[in-house]
């Protein structure tokens, strides 16, 4: 079984996934990583290296690499939705999770970290409004399910995921303990 999540930078998928995968007894993948030990530097670095486009190749090939070989949980990053061949790729080998996230909340929990690149301009909030503007529809597109990320905990978003993902057939839920058995003729 493979699970994909996708959502804006901050939505969760990394802290989600981990949790997911340790309640599913599944490994956890997270794309970024994976990238990061490729390129043998940082996300950041490369991307002020190289420029988006090249960062972007290298993210499609990853996925690719993780469709044909994840089994688990996978993180992918902010922007994997951009390029049509990761969501086509995404929605046919995995089942997506949209860890979906206003603007707002986003800001709220970002407003302090310097490691995404998208995020170092003048105005963040105003960048992750344009950035929801951009993926929210791609994101949509991708997903099997969509999971309101606001103010849940991580434990009660990895409930939600786990529920949606017994109604969906994708994991069974654990039986019912047994009862014992009352012979009436005793």
């Amino acid at each position: 079984m493979a699970v994909a999540l996708v959502g804006l930078p901050g939505a969760g998928k990394s802290a989600v996934g981990r949790r997911l995968g340790q309640r599913l007894q599944l490994p956890f993948i997270d794309s970024d990583n994976v990238i990061e030990q490729r390129i043998g530097c940082s996300i950041r670095d490369y991307f002020e290296r190289e420029g988006e486009a090249s960062f972007r190749d290298i993210e499609q090939q990853v996925i690719a690499d993780l469709a044909q070989t994840a089994t688990g949980v996978v993180a992918t990053g902010g922007g994997s939705v951009l390029r049509e061949a990761n969501r086509a790729m995404l929605r046919t080998q995995f089942h997506v999770i949209y860890l979906r996230s206003s603007p707002e909340d986003l800001f709220r929990r970002l407003r302090h970290d310097v490691k995404r690149p998208l995020l170092q301009v003048a105005d963040p909030l105003g960048r992750l409004r344009e950035l929801h503007g951009t993926r929210d529809p791609l994101y949509r597109e991708t997903a099997h399910d969509i999971v309101e990320t606001g103010r849940p905990s991580v434990a009660m978003l990895v409930n939600i995921i786990v529920m949606q993902l017994e109604l969906a057939g994708i994991v069974v839920p654990p039986a019912p303990p047994e009862l014992p058995s009352v012979d009436p003729h005793a």
